[in-house]
């Protein structure tokens, strides 16, 4: 990513996130960017937004209604909000299932770029992060560097249970303890 493209996503993201507030949106920052703003690298790629799947439209709406470019791609689970050669994903289901009103809830208000908006909690990054994994899409190489500026953050046995169903997630738990990122899980 360019200096330019970097500075173009971020008054995106803050553009975004402030008509979402402004509208009432129930919303919170997730993916590359939540990450980032608790200590992870900067990503190289758009910004992530959750909205609850019972809010789409009105997300949509106000983000419309506050002059920014929205675009309808052909997944049915997102909008794309675009401005030059940057976009913002504000999406509605993340790995297959609608996003309900306590995984907004859960977010931590948190000064992102001097705009105060909810964060998504370390947990759910990383469980939204390894629950995307499947056989299209596993580079544990953009997780890594993730999971270890996250992990006093993150409570790793609720990661383990809320991941158990996905083998492609639980093989990088596993790497994480290998290499000595993670602890072993605590017994019942």
């Amino acid at each position: 990513m360019l200096p330019d493209d970097r500075d173009e996503i971020r008054d995106l993201l803050k553009r975004t996130a402030v008509a979402l507030k402004e509208g009432g949106v129930p919303f919170a920052l997730c993916g590359g960017y939540a990450a980032w703003v608790r200590g992870a690298p900067e990503p190289d790629h758009d910004a992530d937004f959750l909205v609850p799947a019972a809010e789409s439209e009105r997300a949509v709406k106000v983000l419309h209604d506050a002059g920014l470019t929205v675009e309808d791609p052909a997944e049915d689970w997102l909008t794309k909000v675009v401005q030059g050669n940057s976009f913002v994903d504000v999406l509605w289901r993340t790995c297959g299932h609608p996003v309900e009103s306590d995984l907004i809830e859960r977010a931590e208000d948190k000064p992102v770029l001097s705009v105060h908006m909810p964060v998504l909690a370390a947990t759910d990054i990383l469980t939204t992060k390894l629950m995307a994994l499947d056989e299209h899409y596993c580079d544990f190489s953009r997780l890594l560097p993730v999971a270890r500026a996250l992990r006093e953050q993150v409570d790793w046995d609720t990661v383990r249970r809320e991941v158990a169903g996905n083998d492609f997630a639980v093989v990088f738990l596993d790497l994480l303890g290998r290499l000595g990122i993670v602890g072993p899980p605590v017994s019942d």
